[in-house]
């Protein structure tokens, strides 16, 4: 009887090199961590340093909301490792803020489309360039359910902001496909980071609830979880991991929705 044998995984991505943004807690930890423990040399970026963060991995102090933050981590990769292979813009927030529509004005408008679309768009446009010299890389933007399942309230311009980078996303995997790069995203449902944790007991503290039942509310919000639970930041990050690996070689231009069951259609 033949068994499976199955790979090594701890040194698949050794003498890599791979920047992932918003990359000290949350997802972007966890992603980061799932790279450092399969030999990848890994650069984190955010605008300040968290305890979240792993250690090892290079951290760079940069607001990515702005043209002049991504390049200070540009001159910084290509400074110190002359530019990366791998590719993770997992950067994403809404800070808009509590209402409807009517209260996001052109300013909450121009945050959420620089945070969310424009600093992807920025890295990819700086850092691609080398790896097509080099005929090869990954480039892996993170998403969200939100633009499959848009609100009508604060986080609008969030929601609208991530359509579009599925949008880019798609379309620049097509432009790059042939010459060697691949270009995927990942559009998480509800992750129970250390962020949706800091909801959760605000919930708690505003209606005395338990944190299952604040755990509860959010799921209900968003339709329900078939699975029955949140995911965590490192079903997510193995994902990525597996997405940015040679076993995903023939993967490209996808958006891939990691959410439990939430989003119904097909």
């Amino acid at each position: 009887m033949q068994t499976t044998q199955l790979r090594d995984l701890s040194s698949e991505f050794q003498s890599k090199r791979v920047l992932v943004s918003g990359g000290t807690r949350g997802m972007g930890a966890a992603i980061a961590s799932r790279f450092l423990a399969s030999g990848a040399q890994v650069a984190i970026t955010a605008r300040k340093l968290s305890e979240e963060a792993p250690t090892g991995a290079v951290f760079i102090e940069a607001d990515l909301g702005t043209p002049a933050g991504v390049e200070d981590i540009v001159k910084r990769i290509e400074s110190s490792w002359n530019g990366i292979d791998i590719l993770i813009n997992n950067l994403g927030a809404s800070e808009a803020p509590r209402g409807d529509f009517s209260t996001l004005d052109d300013e909450v408008w121009r945050a959420a489309l620089d945070l969310n679309l424009l600093a992807p768009v920025r890295l990819d446009r700086a850092l691609v360039p080398g790896m097509l010299a080099r005929g090869n890389g990954v480039v892996i933007h993170i998403g969200s359910i939100a633009h499959i399942l848009p609100e009508s309230g604060a986080t609008l311009a969030y929601s609208a902001a991530k359509g579009a980078l599925r949008t880019y996303s798609k379309g620049l995997a097509l432009s790059l496909a042939s010459r060697g790069l691949r270009v995927n995203m990942v559009s998480p449902g509800f992750i129970e980071t250390s962020g949706a944790r800091e909801q959760m007991a605000q919930y708690q503290d505003a209606r005395g609830a338990s944190l299952e039942g604040a755990r509860q509310r959010i799921m209900d919000l968003i339709g329900g979880i078939p699975l029955g639970r949140p995911g965590h930041p490192e079903e997510v990050a193995e994902f990525v991991a597996f997405l940015a690996s040679d076993r995903a070689s023939f993967a490209v231009g996808m958006d891939c929705v990691l959410d439990g069951g939430t989003i119904r259609t097909v």
